[in-house]
């Protein structure tokens, strides 16, 4: 295998394709003398292709336009490049005179974007170029109407020596020396004929990425990357479409007339072409408005996609000129994501803008057209003297995107505030009462939860998803290691029955359920993550490993703890260790505290509260690679759509789960040069909780779904309404939406008196009433849960009021008792030290990707297994007490809360290292599964019934395997067949599948004593796939008779 077999290979995919191919030397000066070896352009082709485009041009025009395209404006290689790329795309402003005398501006094209084959596509290799005294030959030039616009860069596949990097080096030396090539060019390739990457002309070698699928639908994975790649971005009408769609220059905010030319990696391309397919659709006027959810997980540029679909829309004349309005719920996201856009409107065609206030918003949205408008939801608002929010615009040609889909965005149900009893919605709702006729698209960064059904019911199903798998293999990002690094807390014997002696002095007079509230509070994490001696602790540890981290890369960290009082707290403990550290100066210092508050703050937060400039020149400072700020202390801010590629230390003492915890940990996950990985230090044990949210990515990407209808929902929801309801029998709680404030007020007292008249009834309506309100929640916006939802937020108000009034009234406020029982708790938490639960477990640090070859090598070859299992084991002897089954409402003592509060703190942390453990397992049985179903001969469905079926061992000693596995096909046949429409909500159907399912196991000779077991274990399969099947039932081909006759 040499280089000019790779040549000729790709040579021979490109004529496949529709180029025309050939040799360089052929039209040199020693060939037919097209071009001088000084020529980049081919300028004989370029004028005969916008004589073609443009036939009514005047020859001087001609010209004129050939000048422009070839002039050099710039000694700046990127800056020629950009306005070339202009040119490009845009076209050219010519002044022409017309026959009648008067001058014209027209626009000149000099590609056609609409009709690929009214273009020329020439594929030349071995070009030689020369420029000055240096002579250099690119392997391939790919050329459009005769301007050089992509340059493929080949080496040997087989030589050690010729890698990928050594191609992207290559190209480097090439912008330098013939800097004229690279003026008009859009797209650089590197490859060594099987491993293929492409990028731009600023682009670092980690930015470089690979093509993986040719239709958008398969990822390729079985043939090499360069064919891949040759097929999927350069077939004419997907290459045009790149150019002149998804390349920005985004613009640096720093250094004026600086640019970063980023092209689409393929997942952003494909996405955003089918959301844009999926627009037009929901813009119909008889459409949902739904155009669905794009997945693309944190780090993967999700915010540039949002931008790229933005120009599709603005571009598309389907729309005739869209409106588009980006929603946030967070002020600093919508700043972060407005920066994003702002940088790269080029390609937007204008400037976006945002929403300053409620009513700049409203006159923003009164318009007749256009727009790229940024606003917060909560601007979404009506006016206090305001019972609806006035529709804005019925158009249909408006695009609402909700970044992060899965949050407020849809929150529509209604609710009763306290101060005046008037009935208010999620400010959700009142967007779609201004814009009625909009469509709404959601693009999240985490996967849509199994449980959640209002955000497909709001934005649609999923349009594309892009996982956490898919981009650490494409080296979209980086992976995330994780340190368990636990502060070990004890409370000894003496310290216990002082405990309980003091607490039980500072509340013997209040009443019991204040008590056990109370202390109840001051049990949780809070009070004993922010106690002075921890915290103490954790800033030495934070401090050493940080500096060692500093030490080996250069880059940035972030803590992010759990209250900005235990941030204050944390950095007067850091700046104790390093002084050298601190300063009062915005412009100095290498640690800031970063979070939000007022005037009427306690002193010693003033220090780190900023306005907007300042917090801006803050976190400019932060993104710079060579400042002097290295570490910041965050609580909420900065947790999501914050892009620092360098940072790569995150120092967690904050408890986060589920979405929270996956889009705070991605900010280590950025590629940025010489980053191999992102560091995720936990103080607090939340690998549980990574497990959860690693489980929810595999349920999303594995079923593209949720696999519940809505209608199970619906169902749940309208039977807890009836039980809420008749708690009002005799109460006619319905008149409360025809009257006055006043009225309403007295309404909801006689109603809440009308509760704790009944029998329990109290605790009934607050238990029931919690019920609805989840099954509600899950059920909206269904036509039947917004039909009653003003009666669910009144029955959520009588709640309220019953919370409220369910505690002590008189006597010393809460707050009293907060600061008193917090400084019991300081003096009983006992910092015993930081304990590394990996090394005492004798295990490196893993890899949260579950499927690391380096990790799971690891961890075949450690020899001391059960040390390992000894250790951890120790680490929880004197301290795990627990005793299950307590009653601690009632009865429990408050030492005994806070040592369950602290077990449960080590608990999850031990637990991480179990997790992890669990993990590598399930990578490695991820990839058994992979073969499973061309090893056994059955596919995905009749696999999960045959685990059911070996799952007694018995039946693999009395039946034989072929046997189990036509069983299995049988077992799915007959479910199907079995499964109708909500089959799981009726009796009857179950009872049927049931019969059935002991029929077929008994005829194929299934072990009696196991029958029960079996059926029950089919059964539950059955449920976990009834949904899908019950759906696709119109589709099956198994038929409808049974199979046991």
């Amino acid at each position: 295998m040499t280089e000019d077999n790779i040549e000729q290979s790709s040579l021979a995919i490109l004529t496949q394709i529709g180029w025309q191919v050939v040799d360089g030397r052929t039209i040199g000066p020693d060939g037919t003398s097209e071009r001088e070896f000084t020529d980049t352009v081919l300028l004989q082709r370029l004028k005969n292709s916008i004589e073609r485009l443009n036939p009514n041009l005047s020859e001087n025009n001609y010209d004129e336009v050939l000048r422009r395209i070839t002039r050099t404006a710039s000694s700046d290689l990127i800056l020629d490049n950009y306005d070339f790329h202009k040119l490009l795309t845009d076209g050219i402003n010519i002044e022409q005179k017309q026959t009648d005398g008067s001058i014209r501006t027209i626009k000149v094209r000099l590609f056609d974007f609409e009709n690929p084959n009214n273009n020329e596509f020439l594929a030349v290799n071995q070009l030689t170029i020369v420029q000055g005294d240096i002579n250099r030959r690119p392997d391939i030039v790919l050329f459009i109407n005769g301007l050089p616009l992509v340059v493929i860069e080949l080496k040997n596949a087989t030589d050690s020596n010729a890698d990928l990097k050594a191609a992207y080096n290559q190209l480097q030396t090439y912008k330098k020396q013939i800097s004229e090539l690279f003026r008009f060019n859009e797209l650089v390739v590197i490859s060594d004929g099987i491993d293929a990457k492409i990028g731009t002309i600023t682009a670092p070698f980690e930015r470089f990425s690979a093509w993986k699928t040719i239709d958008g639908d398969s990822i390729i994975t079985n043939a090499p990357e360069f064919e891949t790649m040759i097929r999927g971005v350069f077939s004419k009408d997907r290459l045009l479409d790149i150019i002149r769609n998804f390349i920005i220059f985004e613009r640096d905010n720093k250094i004026e007339n600086k640019y970063t030319k980023k092209v689409a990696a393929y997942h952003q391309y494909w996405a955003v072409n089918k959301a844009l397919d999926r627009t037009i659709e929901s813009s119909r006027p008889n459409a949902d408005h739904r155009a669905g959810v794009v997945w693309h997980t944190q780090g993967s540029g999700k915010s540039l996609s949002m931008l790229f679909y933005s120009g599709k829309l603005i571009s598309d004349l389907r729309l005739q000129n869209p409106t588009i309005v980006i929603v946030t719920d967070r002020r600093d996201l919508d700043g972060q994501l407005f920066g994003t856009f702002n940088a790269g409107s080029d390609l937007l065609r204008q400037n976006p803008v945002q929403a300053e206030t409620r009513r700049d918003l409203r006159n923003l949205l009164n318009r007749e057209s256009g727009g790229v408008i940024f606003t917060t939801i909560q601007k979404f608002s009506p006016d206090d003297n305001e019972d609806i929010y006035p529709m804005l615009s019925n158009r249909n040609n408006i695009i609402v995107m909700a970044d992060e889909a899965h949050r407020s965005q849809y929150g529509l149900k209604a609710h009763i505030r306290d101060s005046d009893a008037k009935l208010v919605y999620g400010n959700a709702k009142y967007m779609r009462d201004a814009l009625p006729n909009a469509s709404y698209i959601g693009f999240t960064g985490t996967p849509i939860e199994f449980e959640d059904k209002s955000t497909p019911a709001v934005f649609g199903d999923y349009i594309d998803i892009y996982d956490v798998k898919r981009a650490i293999a494409d080296e979209s990002t980086v992976p995330i290691y994780y340190e368990s690094r636990l502060i070990d807390l004890g409370i000894d014997e003496t310290t216990k029955q002082w405990l309980d002696k003091e607490v039980e002095d500072l509340l013997e007079d209040e009443e019991e359920s204040r008590q056990d509230r109370l202390k109840s509070e001051y049990a949780q994490k809070k009070a004993i993550v922010g106690n002075q001696k921890r915290l103490n602790l954790v800033a030495k540890d934070i401090v050493e490993h940080f500096e060692n981290r500093l030490s080996a890369l250069e880059g940035k960290g972030m803590i992010v703890t759990m209250s900005r009082e235990i941030a204050a707290d944390l950095y007067q403990e850091i700046i104790s260790i390093k002084p050298e550290w601190d300063s009062d100066n915005d412009d100095k210092g290498a640690i800031k505290v970063v979070i939000t508050g007022s005037a009427s703050d306690e002193e010693k937060l003033q220090k780190h509260i900023r306005g907007r400039d300042r917090l801006k020149k803050i976190e400019k400072r932060f993104k710079q690679d060579d400042s002097s700020l290295k570490l910041v202390i965050v609580c909420d801010m900065w947790l999501t759509g914050f892009d620092v590629p360098s940072m790569h230390t995150m120092y967690l003492d904050k408890p986060l789960k589920g979405h929270n915890l996956m889009q705070a940990i991605a900010r280590v996950n950025r590629v940025y040069p010489g980053k191999k990985g992102g560091l995720v230090v936990d103080y607090l044990g939340v690998a549980a909780a990574l497990r959860d949210a690693l489980e929810t990515y595999t349920q999303s990407g594995g079923n593209g779904s949720p696999t519940l209808d809505i209608a199970e929902a619906v169902a749940e929801m309208k039977k807890r309404f009836e039980i809420v309801r008749d708690l009002f029998y005799d109460f006619d709680y319905m008149r409360y939406f025809q009257v006055d404030v006043q009225q309403k007020l007295q309404i909801i007292l006689d109603a809440q008196e009308h509760i704790l008249k009944l029998n329990d009834g109290n605790k009934r309506l607050r238990q029931h009433v919690t019920e609805l309100s989840k099954a509600y929640a899950l059920a909206m916006p269904h036509p039947e849960a917004l039909a009653i939802r003003e009666q669910v937020a009144f029955f959520q108000a009588i709640k309220a009021r019953l919370d409220k009034t369910s505690g002590a009234q008189d006597g010393p406020s809460d707050s009293d008792y907060h600061m008193a029982l917090k400084q019991i708790v300081d003096k009983a938490i006992a910092p015993q030290g930081v304990v590394d639960v990996f090394a005492a477990a004798g295990l490196e640090k893993p890899n949260v990707s579950i499927l690391s070859d380096d990790f799971l090598a690891e961890i075949r070859g450690m020899e001391r297994k059960n040390l390992a299992v000894e250790a951890l084991q120790k680490l929880l002897k004197d301290e795990v007490k627990v005793r299950f089954g307590r009653n601690v409402v009632r009865g429990g003592q408050f030492s005994d809360m806070l040592e369950a509060a602290l077990t449960s703190y080590k608990n999850g942390t031990i637990e991480a290292a179990q997790v992890i453990e669990e993990l590598i397992s399930v990578a490695k049985k991820i990839r058994e599964e992979e073969n499973r179903e061309d090893v056994s001969g059955l596919n995905e469905d009749e696999i999960l019934f045959y685990d059911a079926l070996i799952a007694n061992g018995s039946a693999t000693e009395v039946m034989k395997d072929d046997q189990l596995r036509d069983l299995a096909r049988i077992l799915v046949q007959q479910v199907r067949n079995d499964a109708g429409i909500d089959w799981q909500l009726r009796y009857n159907a179950q009872a049927k599948l049931r019969i059935n399912v002991k029929k077929i196991l008994r005829k194929y000779g299934y072990p009696p004593d196991q029958q029960a077991i079996a059926t029950d274990l089919v059964l539950e399969q059955a449920k976990a796939y009834g949904d899908i099947w019950s759906n696709q039932k119109k589709a099956d081909n198994y038929g409808g008779a049974s199979l046991i006759d």
